[in-house]
C-alpha cells in the first residue's frame, strides 16, 4: 500500500468515483479498471500538491485529531487528557489542532458511535480502544474513508489501525506477577486481582491478567489467584470491592489492581490496619501512588509515561498526513517499576 497523504473520501469527491473504488485502488485490490486508477492516481498527486481555500501560507491544509478517552475518575486518564491538550498548543508550527473527548466508559456502542461522528470532520483519531467488534468495525470503516486511528494505551485486535501506542501489557503483567512472588518471599497464600473493566473489556487489562497468572504459575506455585474483582476504573468502588476481599480473605498475601481505583483500596487497606502487610502493587505514578509509595500503602507501581504516549500517538497521526514531527519520533514506552527509593 503507497501512502497517502490526503483523506481517502476527498479523493473520492475530487475524482468523482466511490470510495470504495479508491479503496481498492490504494491498496492495491484487483478489480478496477487501468485507465480509472491511472485517473485516481492522478487526483491523489493534485490534491497532494495543489495548495486549495483555507490552507496555510506554507501550503499545507489546517489539520485537526481528536483524542478520545473514558471519561470517570481515573487520574492516570485525566493526566493523559492534560498531556493531549499540553501537546496540542504546540502544534501549530504544523498547521495542526487536536481536541480531547472523554466520553462514557465501558460502553462500545458509544465509543463506536462517537468515532463514526468525529471522523465526519476529523483527519485523525487516538483512542483508549474497547476490545468489541462493533468498536472494530467503527475503526476499519473510518480506514477506508481514509481517515487514520492510533490506539492509545489500550490496543484493538485485527483493526485497520496506523499504531499501537502503549505497554506491552502482557510483559507489564508478568512483571506484577514477579515482584508479587519475589515481595511474598516464599510464604504461601491467596492473592486478589482487581480490575478496571466490565469483563476485562480492554485489552490491556486482559493481557494484564494473562501475564500475571503466567508467571505465578511458572515461578511462584505458593501464591494462588484467591478471585478477580472489578471496580469499573472508580476508587468508591475499589473502596468496597477491597472490603469484600478482606472479609472473605482474612489471609490475604496481596493485591494487584490490574487498572484504577487504587485510593479507594488504598484506603480501604489503610482502613483495616493491613497496609503494609497486605502486598499492593497497581499501576501508574500519579499524586496518589506517589503518595502511597512513600507512606509504605504501595509496594510497587509498573508506570507508563503520559507525555511519551501522548506524543508518540500525535507524532503517528503526523507522519500520515507527511508532516514534520514537533520532536524525533517515538518508539514502545518502557515498562517502568517504581517502590519509594527510586521515584521519579
Amino acid at each position: 500500500m503507497r501512502r497517502v497523504g490526503v483523506r481517502l473520501a476527498d479523493v473520492a469527491r475530487e475524482a468523482g468515483v466511490s470510495l470504495a473504488t479508491v479503496d481498492r485502488v490504494v491498496n492495491e485490490r484487483p478489480g478496477v479498471r487501468r485507465r480509472t486508477a491511472d485517473h485516481i492516481w492522478d487526483t491523489i498527486q493534485r490534491l497532494e500538491s495543489t495548495p486549495l481555500p483555507g490552507q496555510s501560507a506554507a501550503g499545507r491544509c489546517p489539520l485537526h485529531f481528536d483524542v478520545v478517552l473514558p471519561a470517570g475518575h481515573n487520574t492516570f486518564m485525566q493526566n493523559l487528557d492534560d498531556q493531549v491538550v499540553a501537546l496540542g498548543r504546540e502544534l501549530s508550527a504544523q498547521d495542526a489542532t487536536v481536541t480531547c473527548h472523554r466520553i462514557e466508559g465501558f460502553n462500545p456502542a458509544v465509543l463506536a458511535a462517537t468515532l463514526l461522528d468525529l471522523g465526519e470532520t476529523s483527519n485523525g483519531l487516538a483512542i483508549a480502544a474497547l476490545e468489541n467488534p462493533v468498536v472494530r468495525e467503527a475503526v476499519n470503516l473510518l480506514a477506508e474513508r481514509g481517515v487514520p486511528v492510533v490506539t492509545l494505551v489500550c490496543d484493538l485486535s485485527n483493526a485497520r489501525t496506523v499504531g499501537y501506542v502503549g505497554l506491552d501489557n502482557r510483559a507489564a503483567g508478568r512483571t506484577a506477577g514477579y515482584l508479587m512472588g519475589r515481595f511474598a518471599g516464599g510464604r504461601a497464600g491467596p492473592v486478589a486481582l482487581i480490575a478496571g473493566s466490565i469483563g476485562l473489556s480492554y485489552r490491556d487489562h486482559q493481557e494484564r491478567e494473562l501475564g500475571f497468572r503466567d508467571a505465578l504459575y511458572e515461578h511462584f506455585s505458593n501464591l494462588t489467584i484467591a478471585d478477580r474483582f472489578e471496580d469499573l476504573d472508580d476508587f468508591q468502588k475499589g473502596h468496597e470491592q477491597t472490603n469484600i476481599i478482606l472479609d472473605r480473605f482474612p489471609d490475604l498475601l496481596g493485591i494487584y489492581n490490574i487498572g484504577g481505583g487504587t485510593r479507594g483500596i488504598a484506603a480501604a487497606l489503610k482502613e483495616r490496619g493491613v497496609a503494609g502487610r497486605v502486598i499492593f502493587i497497581g499501576h501508574d505514578i500519579t499524586r496518589f501512588t506517589r503518595q502511597f509509595l512513600i507512606d509504605g500503602v504501595m509496594d510497587a507501581v509498573i508506570n507508563q509515561d503520559v507525555t511519551h504516549e501522548a506524543t508518540a500517538a500525535l507524532q503517528h497521526l503526523l507522519a500520515f498526513h507527511n508532516r514534520p514531527l514537533p520532536s524525533p519520533r517515538l518508539g514502545a514506552p518502557r515498562i517502568e517499576i517504581f517502590v519509594r527509593e527510586n521515584m521519579p
